[in-house]
């Protein structure tokens, strides 16, 4: 295992604690608060993670349907991404924890995943055959996965409890800006610079193909700043600040141990788990359908070669910055809700809001009809990204930060494999091709994990 001594803490008042004698592991010494430049930095890359992964989210759907893939089938080829997220992050976390050496422990990953979602970005749009995209689309989720994992740690390692909130709220606030930008690229792309929107049958438009060579950019620089321009604890200010924990060398390694931390993984883990499983499973079904539902239910076209159906899919870009945008202003609410009210109310409120707002979708009958709906569902995905995410880094021993993040992956990514096994049958047999009612479905969903917030989660208060 690699050691190092020779780190350069992030913050001035680490050169201090570092001066001082590691005391015996009854006492502790607080980690010092950083700057709002210091967590602007630690936390900046996310803004090039979101780029990648919106590019994805809102674009991929499209891009299958338009290498020849039936609607009902597309949620079978986007279980790719939670399958990547199943296998990756809890390894990722697991190893990422017993890292140490001249990068650190967490940015070795941050740059290895940003070099191959990079790459990944570029080779997706060029794909010749329907098959090849979805081997491209196993690539960069694996990618992403490799990157993102670390940044959720990366968190807890560096902040004191009292701005691990803020710690989240920067993040969301990345993932906010990062994502309106990349979504409605596509529809600024040919709206404002005029690049075409359509291609030969087959083919990705030119939008998409120049948004996602822009995105393979945003996202390696994006997270290069951070990496150069944040420091990690060592192992010696770990223990200065953790004293009470058990060193990573005697946790435990190896399968055995990894499957023994399951087992044992905190109570709330388990209480949360619940909850994200509707949560998560309300956002598969909008990234895999939404398109198809904006296209048909509003634009009422399924050729994917017309210009209708391209501006439809436009149009669910510009949907998909409305909801990020409104994330970034509901990410620094929410925690001001919660003070007053609890942790679980707040969630539980957003959940509510955003499931209604999915439900609100079936009646809207032009395309500006779907931005408020679009709102409320954002005060949801900013709940999602931060609330659970402060209660377990408050929650978790430092010296398995990283695994348990990645453990409790397997809650988002469990109710994903579900949604890609399960909605092509709903939308064929259940709701006879109505893409729109996979949203309703999805709305549902998430008013039961609403529900669920307030009934099972007993310590987020």
């Amino acid at each position: 295992m690699l050691q190092t001594k020779n780190y350069t803490p992030p913050g001035r008042d680490m050169q201090t604690a570092l001066k001082a004698e590691i005391p015996q592991a009854s006492t502790s010494i607080k980690k010092p608060a950083l700057s709002f430049w210091q967590i602007w930095n630690m936390s900046f890359g996310f803004l090039g993670i979101q780029f990648g992964f919106a590019l994805q989210q809102a674009n991929v759907p499209r891009i299958l349907q338009t290498m020849g893939a039936e609607p009902d089938k597309i949620g079978y080829l986007m279980i790719a991404a939670p399958l990547a997220g199943l296998l990756v992050q809890p390894i990722i976390g697991y190893m990422s924890d017993r890292t140490w050496g001249r990068w650190g422990r967490r940015r070795p990953y941050f740059i290895l995943g940003a070099v191959f979602s990079a790459l990944a970005l570029c080779g997706m749009p060029n794909a010749s055959t329907l098959w090849m995209a979805a081997i491209m689309l196993l690539i960069l989720d694996v990618a992403i996965n490799v990157a993102i994992e670390p940044f959720r740690a990366f968190v807890g390692d560096l902040l004191p409890k009292e701005q691990v909130t803020k710690g989240f709220a920067f993040q969301t606030f990345f993932i906010g800006i990062g994502a309106v930008i990349a979504s409605a690229l596509p529809f600024i792309l040919t709206h404002v610079f005029g690049v075409a929107n359509t291609g030969p049958a087959g083919e990705v438009s030119p939008s998409v193909t120049l948004a996602f060579y822009l995105g393979a950019g945003a996202f390696f620089g994006a997270v290069a700043w951070t990496v150069f321009r944040t420091k990690e604890y060592s192992p010696e200010q770990v223990r200065l600040y953790h004293p009470e924990a058990e060193s990573v060398e005697k946790s435990g390694g190896g399968v055995a141990g990894f499957f023994s931390n399951y087992r044992h993984m905190p109570k709330i883990m388990q209480q949360l788990s619940l909850v994200q499983f509707f949560t998560w499973f309300t956002w598969f079904s909008m990234w895999t359908y939404a398109t198809a539902a904006i296209t048909q239910h509003i634009y009422g076209t399924t050729d994917t070669t017309s210009a209708l159906f391209n501006e439809g899919a436009d149009w669910w870009g510009v949907c998909s910055a409305v909801y990020n945008a409104a994330s970034i202003a509901f990410a620094f609410l929410l925690p001001v809700i919660a003070r007053k009210t609890s942790r679980k109310a707040a969630h539980a409120l957003a959940l509510a809001v955003g499931g209604m707002s999915f439900i609100a979708m079936y009646f809207a009958t032009s395309p500006a009809m779907l931005v408020l709906p679009f709102i409320g569902i954002g005060l949801a995905w900013a709940s999602t990204l931060s609330m659970p995410y402060a209660v377990l880094a408050c929650a978790i021993p430092a010296h398995k930060m990283g695994m348990f993040m990645g453990m409790f992956n397997m809650s988002i990514v469990f109710p994903q494999l579900v949604s890609g096994l399960t909605l092509g049958f709903f939308l064929t047999y259940v709701f006879d091709g109505q893409a729109i009612m996979m949203l309703i479905l999805a709305g549902v969903s998430m008013l039961i994990a609403a529900i669920l917030s307030m009934v099972v989660v007993k310590e987020l208060d």
